[in-house]
């Protein structure tokens, strides 16, 4: 990597904590500025406009490089165990991130495990096998998770209420690419799209939780969240759309056979995942202190101890219809 004077803040970057497998591992995770998201037309997705205005490969490569660069002064790479890398859009499409950026991630994600988000198209066995032979790492779990917003198991879904354009085919057949180049897979999944009750949304969790297991080696449940500049705003805007009970993220979080991580981003708050904002204070630590251990007793004491809005989402799984909704706010 070439040294820069001037290393360029990305997008947002902080260290934390992370469980991959029973394991909890210190990581850094980087939101990089690069070339844009080719897709760019999720109906949830507020990132589209967040691109670099290099015009040229070679100016990108010294932006990111730049990037990388700040973090590795401001935050403790040397430290970390997990190293988590996103753009707007994909890491693995080289017009937006160059190949050679690539080995630059690896070299100082060497030794460690390394993360990183892609679309299902851009998952190619050549170049996740030289990642993997980059980072020489000795631990048994894999060295590389390539991570993969499916959001659902549902080809109606993901194609009417998310826009993702992409089919469940299409994710499976990259999750068996990734695998036979020796990398595990991370599965996104977002809880509660457009046009779905509450009941549906709830229902469609547990079904993709189901059907992805045999495909994804970690999963992560995202609550959706109202981001400015979107067609979701839009229609939340205009009182058609409520992000979901936190009771519900509760109800897949237990309801799973396998422990799913879960960070409910604006959790509590109107644009994201929330209950009546009283409960919701003990309700959102519990469940990010759960990512990272596993313990359902925390949770399922929170179901137990209830609240009385608890009757307010239990009525609206059962009488909230598609043509009217939402009932609540």
């Amino acid at each position: 990597m070439i040294p820069l004077a001037s290393p360029i803040k990305p997008v947002a970057a902080w260290a934390g904590t992370d469980q991959i497998r029973g394991r909890t591992l210190r990581s850094v995770t980087m939101i990089l500025l690069a070339g844009g998201c080719r897709w760019g037309r999720c109906r949830m997705c507020g990132y589209h406009h967040v691109r670099d205005s290099a015009v040229d490969e070679a100016a990108r490569l010294k932006s990111l490089q730049s990037q990388l660069a700040w973090v590795s002064d401001n935050l403790p790479l040397d430290k970390a165990d997990l190293i988590k890398v996103y753009t707007s859009g994909s890491v693995l499409d080289h017009c937006e991130v160059p190949t050679a950026f690539l080995e630059d991630l690896c070299r100082i994600a060497a030794g460690k495990t390394l993360l990183f988000e892609t679309r299902p198209e851009f998952v190619e066995e050549e170049v996740i096998g030289r990642c993997i032979d980059s980072l020489k790492g000795e631990q048994e779990d894999p060295v590389l998770y390539v991570a993969i917003g499916l959001e659902t198991t549902s080809d109606a879904v993901r194609d009417y209420s998310i826009r993702k354009g992409f089919s469940w085919a299409d994710f499976r057949d990259a999750a068996s690419r990734a695998h036979r180049a020796g990398a595990g897979v991370k599965a996104y999944l977002l809880h509660k799209p457009l046009f779905l009750t509450e009941r549906q949304a709830l229902d469609d969790m547990h079904r993709s939780i189901q059907e992805v297991l045999p495909y994804a080696d970690l999963i992560s449940l995202n609550p959706a969240t109202v981001q400015k500049g979107t067609e979701m705003e839009r229609f939340w805007r205009q009182g058609a759309y409520r992000p979901a009970y936190l009771w519900s993220v509760l109800s897949v979080l237990l309801g799973a056979q396998v422990n799913v991580t879960c960070d409910p981003v604006g959790g509590g708050h109107a644009r994201g995942p929330h209950n009546c904002g009283t409960c919701d204070r003990d309700i959102l630590p519990a469940i990010r202190d759960f990512s990272l251990t596993g313990d359902r007793a925390l949770l399922d004491a929170l179901v137990k101890r209830g609240c009385a809005c608890q009757r307010e989402w239990e009525f609206i799984l059962d009488e909230e219809r598609p043509f009217r909704m939402p009932l609540t706010r």
